[in-house]
């Protein structure tokens, strides 16, 4: 047996939605729609006792440009390939990867100034690409050292974070991390291992 459900067209009903505000003058005037706006980006640090190579970091960057999302990976202290912002290796559609254009990898505070000189370059790239809102995801390799081996200001670096486009992702790796960055990091990942000789 088949029961018809009759439906008054008439019958007003109260609606639990709230009534949707008509934005398409704002729309016309240029202004974003308001259900497109952006979530809030976040600032990530992963640190350790020791220099290393964070693995888990670059499947995070990999993994975010799989997604759609375009990624810059920044080595400051990793050179050694004749790199630099002029020769960025591109890997994919959304994933940039660049070293600064040093002929090795700086272990220490250095008075070399073809090192100063590269990572200074390296980083004037890296303030111009996050400024002009290049990509959603910016990965900052070995900055804490940099900033230790007076490569980089750290109020700079504070500078930039403050001053990012606030729907950007930041993660900036490194031993021992200022805590001035420490403080302003929505989420921090310290590895303990200790590696076997």
């Amino acid at each position: 047996m088949v029961q018809q459900l009759r439906v008054d067209q008439n019958a007003r009903r109260p609606s639990r939605l709230s009534p949707v505000p008509d934005v398409s003058q704002s729309i016309a005037s240029g202004e974003r729609h308001p259900f497109l706006q952006a979530l809030e980006g976040s600032i990530r640090v992963f640190t350790s006792v020791h220099r290393s190579f964070f693995t888990n970091v670059m499947v995070q960057a990999l993994h975010s440009a799989d997604q759609g999302m375009t990624v810059l990976v920044a080595q400051f202290l990793k050179g050694g390939i004749d790199q630099g912002p002029g020769h960025m290796t591109h890997m994919g559609q959304n994933l940039d990867w660049l070293r600064c254009g040093y002929a090795g990898c700086i272990f220490e505070t250095t008075d070399d100034a073809d090192a100063q000189r590269a990572v200074g370059e390296l980083w004037s790239h890296v303030k111009s690409v996050v400024q002009s809102d290049q990509y959603g995801l910016v990965m900052l390799d070995e900055l804490s050292l940099a900033i230790e081996y007076g490569l980089i200001p750290e109020a700079e670096v504070l500078d930039l974070l403050k001053h990012r486009p606030t729907q950007m992702d930041i993660i900036l790796t490194g031993p021992k991390m200022p805590y001035s960055i420490l403080s302003m990091a929505d989420q921090v990942t310290e590895f303990r291992r200790e590696f076997l000789p």
